[in-house]
């Protein structure tokens, strides 16, 4: 740890996703005292576009979960949608005679997606201060606008990153995470010659880690995973830029 560590850098330095949770729900005052920390987050402007839904309905769960391709999301205690959501401010300026279309500009659609990304990081950091384990669910956007349909979502509000919540039933490896003298720079992006060689201990030390979504098979190097996940042919499931537009977002 570093020399002026302290609880909450400890705790954010061994950061681990837990996908299992026991079966003991989170109290309903330690879940009013998380989304005291989500209201205080740091928001654009003070503008406050981001919002969280809490998905509790068995049937809604259940098609959260095949939409994400994950079934351990159905059995999570806690499920959280986090929300850019610019349609309060749009029935502002339509109740005060504003254009509501200023709130599906592009400029508002960023900042409102920043606050939801910056309210769900700061909602794990709180669970996590209580014992809480946390899984953020990039695997909503398999069908984008099938979650839109689903929850029931109006016009300038689009959904971000899901969060699974609750006490942890599983201790996983840390995860390695690449040197930071490739994601930390100074006065300008700096671009390595030759990344293949540069990663290659990384690479290596990537191959010894087991993600316990395939219990006891080790990971592929870092590069190769980059090979996998990026294809240049279009994914069929990505459909995020659409269905922002159908919300209302200039983008």
């Amino acid at each position: 740890m570093p020399k002026n560590s302290n609880p909450m850098v400890e705790r954010q330095l061994s950061h681990r996703t837990i996908r299992e949770f026991t079966d003991q729900p989170v109290d309903g005052q330690t879940l009013e005292t998380i989304y005291d920390v989500a209201m205080r987050t740091a928001s654009s402007r003070g503008m406050q576009q981001a919002s969280i839904i809490r998905v509790t309905d068995t049937q809604l769960r259940e098609r959260l979960a095949e939409i994400g391709n994950q079934e351990y999301v159905r059995r999570a205690p806690v499920y959280l949608l986090f929300l850019a959501d610019t349609a309060r401010n749009a029935q502002i300026l339509q109740e005060n005679g504003g254009d509501p279309r200023a709130a599906g500009r592009t400029k508002a659609f960023v900042e409102a997606f920043t606050d939801a990304c910056l309210m769900a990081e700061n909602v794990v950091n709180a669970a996590e201060s209580f014992g809480l384990g946390a899984n953020f669910l990039g695997n909503i956007h398999n069908d984008t606008a099938g979650v839109i349909e689903l929850l029931d979502l109006p016009r300038y509000t689009f959904p971000v990153v899901g969060l699974t919540l609750g006490w942890p039933n599983q201790d996983p490896q840390l995860k390695p995470r690449m040197p930071r003298k490739f994601r930390v720079m100074e006065n300008g992006y700096q671009t390595r010659e030759n990344l293949a060689v540069d990663l290659a201990d990384y690479d290596a030390e990537m191959t010894t880690y087991y993600d316990l979504r395939n219990a006891n098979q080790r990971v592929d190097s870092f590069t190769n995973q980059v090979l996998k996940n990026f294809p240049f042919t279009r994914d069929s499931n990505d459909d995020s830029l659409q269905a922002a537009r159908w919300q209302g977002f200039i983008v």
